[in-house]
């Protein structure tokens, strides 16, 4: 627990001293830039002003106290963006109720979650932290910038619209759960039944809706009971909340985009979606966004279905597709995610490329300010050691509005700092056992265990 926390204290003091050095202008030097949406771009150079993309083209120059990066040789991306992250989050599933529309996972980010440093040293700059799955209306999920060493104010997205987590299938109905004896067990208990809790929460949301309607047109004169139950669920009728749904099956994915296209609302993603291609014209024509995993599947009955050539399918069909993690650990690895997808049905390379970038941006109403290298765009960029389809390369530099958050030099110079003052730790005298030399640690002879203090017994002889 030490180490992880000393850990912890060096990449904090990294970071800060990391970006105590790019606060100005930074220029980039002849790098090959992979755009995401003008394809490769040769010997280029980005210039950076204020934390945007101020330039991009070939011979560019910056004022005498810019940082310039040489990346001859090197590959620049726009920063990985995961669509379905669960890091700095410690309480993701509040599951004693069916609707949790109330609950903000705002409320419980963790600046010092060691994830997010791992993530900014593979690439990802933004994520969707989502409400766990235990429910078929969970919690509101928060957009951030993994801007680690910074307090929690820094991290969400300020424009970003605001979402929501829902979710469908076996995590809901429980179907791994079995009620201790005397245990009330919590509908729904079926696949219907989540169906059932999704509408009739609509219904009430679509009424009260309208009772605020009334009151705002003078209609009433009392106003009615604010519901913090039903007020996301308004803001989604109303187009200002988007809809992330976790599910598996193309059926219930099917049944949430009929049941939202009755009340009026479009779903923003489809999460995980492993059979989303058995429906991909219906998931086109509704609008909807699919986030998926590459390659993962079979760890339960519901996902056995799937096949590596889902996002190929969807991607055809027209269906904006993401790549996602769902895990601190594939986080770290979602541009090898991306480059499955040439594999599995022949994606060209920028549209791969996109699905872990501009994509999820457009997923989460970010586009505008990140997802490609595009000027006037926030300049959230990745330095590669070589191209970020293989599995050889590796992020030198992660940068979020220019600033630096990952340099993996300054991260080797200080692992070997690090190890050198640990080895000075360990051959001090304190640290050694007694057998081997170390001394016995001194208990102060003025209160010992098992003295008393004269104040309150006296000299001693009156006992």
């Amino acid at each position: 627990m030490k180490l992880i926390y000393g850990f912890l204290m060096i990449t904090v003091c990294l970071a800060v001293s990391v970006m105590a050095q790019s606060n100005g202008d930074v220029l980039i030097k002849n790098a090959t830039v992979l755009t995401a949406t003008r394809g490769m771009l040769q010997g280029t150079d980005i210039l950076i002003q204020k934390g945007k993309i101020a330039r991009i083209g070939k011979g560019l120059t910056a004022g005498s106290g810019a940082k310039v990066i040489d990346a001859t040789g090197k590959f620049v991306t726009p920063g990985i963006i995961d669509a379905h992250s669960h890091s700095m989050l410690s309480a993701i599933n509040e599951g004693a109720l069916s609707v949790t529309s109330m609950t903000r996972t705002r409320d419980m980010l963790d600046p010092t979650d060691i994830a997010i440093y791992r993530a900014l040293a593979g690439g990802v700059t933004s994520a969707l932290l989502l409400h766990g799955s235990a429910n078929p209306i969970g919690g509101q999920s928060t957009t951030v910038k993994f801007k680690w060493g910074r307090p929690v104010e820094d991290y969400p997205i300020a424009d970003a619209p605001p979402g929501i987590k829902f979710a469908l299938g076996e995590n809901v109905k429980r179907s791994n759960f079995t009620p201790q004896p005397g245990q009330t067990v919590r509908y729904p208990r079926t696949r219907m039944g989540t169906m059932e809790t999704i509408r009739d929460a609509f219904r009430r949301a679509r009424d009260y809706k309208q009772a605020w309607d009334d009151f705002r047109a003078n209609k009433t004169r009392v106003p009615p009971r604010t519901d913090e139950e039903l007020q996301p669920l308004v803001e989604i009728l109303e187009g200002k909340r988007i809809v992330h749904c976790h599910g598996y099956r193309s059926d219930e994915h099917l049944n949430l985009l009929q049941m939202a296209e009755e009340f009026g609302f479009k779903v923003g993603t489809l999460q995980h979606g492993l059979e989303a291609y058995k429906i991909a014209p219906e998931i086109a024509k509704h609008g909807a966004g699919v986030s998926i995993f590459a390659d993962s599947w079979s760890y339960k009955l519901e996902a056995y279905d799937a096949i590596p050539y889902n996002a190929y399918i969807l991607w055809k069909n027209g269906v904006n597709v993401s790549i996602n993690s769902d895990s601190d650990e594939r986080m770290r690895r979602l541009n090898l995610d991306a480059a499955k997808v040439m594999k599995y049905g022949g994606v060209p390379e920028e549209d791969a490329l996109k699905m872990i970038t501009l994509n999820p941006a457009k997923q989460l109403g970010i586009d505008k300010r990140t997802g490609s290298v595009e000027q006037g765009k926030d300049a959230d960029l990745v330095i590669w050691t070589g191209h970020p389809f293989s599995s050889f390369s590796r992020p030198e530099i992660t940068m979020i509005e220019g600033e630096v958050y990952f340099d993996r030099a300054a991260d080797a110079q200080k692992r070997t700092e690090m190890a050198k003052e640990r080895e000075t730790l360990e051959k001090l005298d304190v640290n050694k056992a007694p057998g081997s030399g170390g001394t016995p640690p001194r208990i102060p002879t003025e209160r010992r265990r098992g003295e008393r203090d004269e104040a309150e017994f006296g000299d001693g002889d009156d006992r």
